[in-house]
């Protein structure tokens, strides 16, 4: 088939299915091109190599990328982050829509919302039928970040989505929950597809701990607790300095790990300074093929999010990364995040926000004998490859592709 991919972001940008997903789409025959814009996440500028303009056009790995202007932002400015998305959703419906060849579907990645657009564009105007990916459940996690309280705009942003899911052949979601919360809100079942994601295999081929690495980082000798990703509000990660907190005496071997970066990196480094955290470690954001070496240095591995409602039928990225490395798994979550956990055997769940539940749990984990730890790490590691991994689902994927072209 030929399949088109629409994604506001792709390689050179950390994306989740860009170049990856393209290539392994082609390895099964497939004619793969990409519409999507100039790179500027995550720093909100244009990449050096790339100059803005109407349209570029690249190789990259034998997959041809048709580029389209955007306003380059990626900050806390709610109108700075509006007109990104509205002015790349144009660009590509007015622009991209005709500088694509004929596909016989398109892959719609979402989010932003906005993706919304030229698909449909896509559609009405190329006939192109497409398959929705559902990333983010819109307006809901707009409104849980904070960028959007009018409820108004709640309800224009939710009538929005469903022109598109409408509009669309196929629909794909990340979880069980996701589906149940579409139907619910009216989307024919038969539509909705549950494709677990899968993790950046590539990053994770170097994940045998290194003892070198351990010393150099300050892990050595510890029982490391290690949480990797961005440190948003969403990530609710104070209730973790509290559980740092009731263990810094109880469990002196303990010592909680925080790499990466976001913008409540510097409040959870003040709050630990001020609690007197001397448990707690903060690692910048190292680079993606170094990040497979620092996970298998964990003891156990941190999934923590905020208790919304929301987050319940969400499933973190981070959570296949973690089984894939195979370490074991404190999930601080509820729902289905959780019951992947539980049916993995991969690792313990706690309740999220909740520094007492969260420092019980670790202590259970710490009580555990080395074997203990070492099957549950493994457990997780094979679930992955046989349930979630970029081999698996995309074959998923190949399948829901052929039913929304029809063949």
């Amino acid at each position: 088939m030929r399949i088109l991919l629409l994604t506001q972001w792709f390689d050179p940008e950390p994306t989740f299915k860009g170049l990856t997903f393209a290539r392994a789409l082609a390895a099964r025959g497939h004619s793969v091109e990409v519409l999507t814009g100039f790179p500027n996440y995550p720093g909100g500028r244009v990449y050096d190599g790339y100059r803005m303009r109407w349209r570029q056009l690249e190789i990259l790995d034998g997959i041809r990328v048709v580029r389209v202007p955007l306003y380059p932002s990626h900050d806390g400015s709610v109108l700075r982050r509006a007109l990104n998305y509205s002015s790349f959703a144009v660009s590509a419906a007015v622009l991209g829509t005709w500088s694509v060849s004929r596909s016989d579907v398109a892959y719609v990645y979402h989010p932003p919302g906005t993706i919304g657009l030229p698909a449909l564009a896509l559609r009405a105007l190329r006939g192109i039928p497409f398959v929705y990916d559902i990333q983010d459940l819109w307006p809901d996690s707009v409104a849980a970040s904070g960028m959007m309280s009018s409820l108004r705009m709640n309800r224009l942003l939710d009538a929005w989505c469903h022109l598109v899911y409408r509009g669309s052949n196929q629909l794909v979601v990340l979880s069980p929950g996701f589906k149940r919360t579409l139907v619910a809100r009216g989307v024919p079942e038969h539509k909705v597809h549950v494709i677990y994601n899968w993790c950046d295999e590539s990053s994770l081929v170097s994940s045998i701990a290194d003892p070198t690495m351990a010393r150099e980082l300050g892990l050595a000798g510890r029982f490391n607790v290690v949480f990797a990703g961005t440190m948003g509000k969403v990530q609710g990660l104070d209730a973790v300095l509290r559980a740092a907190q009731r263990l810094l005496h109880q469990e002196p071997k303990v010592q909680f790990v925080f790499v990466g970066g976001g913008v409540e990196v510097e409040h959870l480094r003040q709050t630990s300074t001020t609690l007197g955290l001397d448990n707690v470690k903060f690692l910048p954001r190292r680079p993606v093929i170094e990040i497979g070496g620092v996970l298998a240095l964990a003891d156990v591995l941190l999934v923590h999010l905020k208790d919304d409602p929301l987050f319940r039928i969400t499933i973190p990225s981070k959570t296949q990364a973690y089984m894939a490395v195979g370490r074991p798994i404190l999930m601080a979550m509820r729902g289905d995040a959780a019951d992947l956990v539980r049916e993995a055997g991969c690792g313990l769940c706690c309740e999220p926000e909740d520094p007492e539940s969260i420092a019980t749990t670790v202590r259970r984990l710490v009580a555990m004998d080395h074997c203990a730890l070492a099957a549950m790490g493994e457990n997780g590691r094979k679930f992955y490859a046989k349930r979630l991994s970029l081999h698996v689902g995309v074959g998923h994927f190949d399948g829901v592709f052929r039913a929304a072209a029809g063949v």
